[in-house]
């Protein structure tokens, strides 16, 4: 598959994207991208986060990407129950944040703690860094092998956002591209 057989869904986490990190320049770049918004970036409620990514999966055209990043990566697998019927192909999951950390995270998240750790019904793979300080390499690893994922590490590549050094992110997208290589061409478009 390329960028241009599916609609990739950006899903950024708590406090949304600026404008250089790089799910922000993806959407600017990536002609079948956009950021699925939320009301309220900086107060995650998981119903409501969870209700906007049903319905932007919903509203798609093509097979679904979804490409998520921090407490972004949480909500999709609160959502994922509700997506097995949908048409989402694949799930880019980047710098899973452990919301039930509470050194990491001393405010909760609405309800998104537990985080679920039930397989995905969809492919997936977790990009986690060795020096993200809102999730140990551990976690990320048991977040991957609990959702039926595969794990790629990062390195030392801090929360993998513009203020770890990662707007543009070149290496971020060929892997992204890796993967929906992956997908191959058995996705069906929803109106065939």
């Amino acid at each position: 598959m390329r960028t241009s057989d599916v609609d990739i869904l950006l899903l950024p986490g708590w406090s949304g994207s600026g404008p250089d990190h790089w799910q922000s320049r993806w959407g600017r770049s990536l002609k079948t991208a956009r950021i699925v918004a939320q009301d309220d970036w900086n107060r995650p409620q998981r119903d409501a986060w969870v209700g906007r990514i049903i319905e932007a999966v919903r509203q798609a055209t093509r097979p679904v990407v979804l490409v998520a990043h921090g407490s972004g990566v949480a909500a999709v697998a609160h959502a994922a129950p509700a997506l097995s019927e949908l048409n989402v192909v694949g799930a880019y999951l980047v710098a899973p944040a452990d919301l039930e950390d509470v050194n990491a995270f001393p405010e909760v998240h609405g309800g998104f703690t537990p985080v679920p750790l039930q397989p995905l019904p969809f492919p997936a793979v977790v990009i986690a860094s060795s020096s993200d300080p809102f999730c140990s390499m551990e976690r990320a690893r048991s977040f991957a092998e609990a959702w039926g994922a595969t794990l790629v590490p990062a390195g030392d590549a801090g929360h993998i956002d513009a203020d770890s050094g990662h707007g543009p992110w070149p290496e971020g997208l060929m892997r992204f591209g890796l993967f929906l290589s992956q997908l191959g061409p058995s996705a069906r478009r929803l109106d065939s």
